[in-house]
């Protein structure tokens, strides 16, 4: 269906190949993740992908072409159209069971409503047209629509998504004769196999991450579920109320974030193309670290750190002494508060060697300076 995927490119002048050298992002999206993930590199960054969901349509279509049917029977009055990825769907598997056209037919007459612009695109791909939009493109705000602009009483459709609002239905059964639901897709955990999740936590907790992107809430609900079960849930949610940013899609998936008291940033259109745009702007505008030293500007941008023209990739333990250098700027910082910073089991030996190994990378004498008995600083 011609128009139905939205493209997430996006041209801006300002995006240049390399403008998130450095910066490490996390994708948990499943469908489209390959959009995010190359618009990512494209641009200088490493990606880490861990689907903490996946979609998962029905082995058998059988459940859903028998709630296709009973739609076609009732004719409802109103439909509430949610996705257009779950609207594309849901027409496709008619139309493969030799029932698309009845069921084209049997929503000629009704009153259509969509949550947002992607599902009307997925309404017209069908030949069908929709009669208005929810306000702020969440189930609520349409369910919201209907309870204020329509009588009750009516017989009522509505094309779920991945995980569905219970509550939202019930809202609706309150007040009207027939709540009919179809779901052509839903959203699965990943199977304990799939060890990404588990090492996207582990990077985040341990900031060795910038960035984590969400397109999805069941998918934020889902990292949490898995931290939760590593035992690492407040450091997860320390991280990423701190150093690790968190940039969600929309209000819906930034819910669940803003109730664990993490602020992420958001577009102000809710689409892919735009958290793109937001996540780049934002890494090179608040996440680059810099201090004037001795031996001229340091620039810490992710895992590289630049001093005056040159660029290195440091390696995670050297990098965590390198930004609690830099976020002293110059003040000494000690032994003990070094070697408490490292993640794991890490002792003074441990990080002498790993001080000594960002000495060596870094190849600039002098930048890093021994206080005696004190500590270390960057000579300021």
């Amino acid at each position: 269906m011609q128009g139905a995927t939205e493209p997430i490119e996006i041209a801006a002048p300002f995006l240049q190949p390399n403008q998130l050298e450095g910066f490490r992002i996390g994708v948990t999206s499943d469908r489209r993740s390959s959009d995010l993930i190359d618009a990512f590199e494209r641009r200088g960054a490493r990606v880490v992908h861990a689907p903490t969901l996946r979609i998962a349509h029905s082995q058998e279509d059988g459940p859903l072409l028998e709630d296709t049917r009973t739609m076609i029977s009732a004719r409802p009055d109103i439909l509430l159209a949610t996705t257009g990825y779950g609207v594309r769907r849901w027409f496709e598997v008619a139309e493969a069971d030799g029932i698309g056209s009845e069921l084209t037919d049997a929503l000629a007459e009704t009153t259509i409503l969509v949550r947002g612009p992607k599902a009307r695109g997925g309404i017209r791909a069908a030949g069908l047209n929709d009669s208005g939009m929810s306000d702020s493109e969440t189930t609520a705000s349409l369910v919201d629509k209907v309870l204020a602009e329509y009588p009750r009483g009516l017989v009522i459709g509505i094309q779920v998504h991945g995980a569905t609002d219970e509550v939202q239905l019930d809202r609706l059964r309150a007040v009207h004769e027939r709540v009919l639901v179809v779901a052509p897709y839903r959203w699965i955990a990943m199977d304990d196999t799939d060890e990404r999740v588990y090492k996207l936590v582990e990077a985040i907790c341990s900031r060795q991450l910038d960035c984590v992107t969400f397109t999805s809430a069941p998918a934020v609900h889902a990292l949490f579920t898995a931290a939760e079960g590593m035992d690492m849930y407040p450091e997860l949610i320390a991280a990423l109320q701190t150093e690790v940013c968190a940039a969600a899609v929309g209000p819906v998936t930034s819910a669940p974030l803003i109730a664990a008291g993490i602020a992420p940033i958001q577009p102000t259109r809710f689409r892919m193309g735009a958290l793109i745009r937001l996540v780049c702007e934002h890494l090179e505008q608040n996440m680059i670290e810099r201090v004037e030293t001795q031996n001229g500007l340091v620039h810490l941008r992710g895992s590289i750190v630049q001093v005056g023209e040159e660029r290195v990739q440091l390696p995670p333990t050297a990098l965590t002494i390198m930004r609690a250098l830099v976020r002293a700027r110059g003040a000494v910082v000690s032994r003990e508060d070094l070697t408490l910073a490292l993640a794991g089991d890490s002792d003074d030996h441990a990080m002498e060697v790993s001080l000594s190994r960002l000495r060596q990378t870094l190849g600039v004498p002098g930048l890093v300076a021994t206080v005696v008995k004190r500590g270390y600083r960057l000579n300021v």
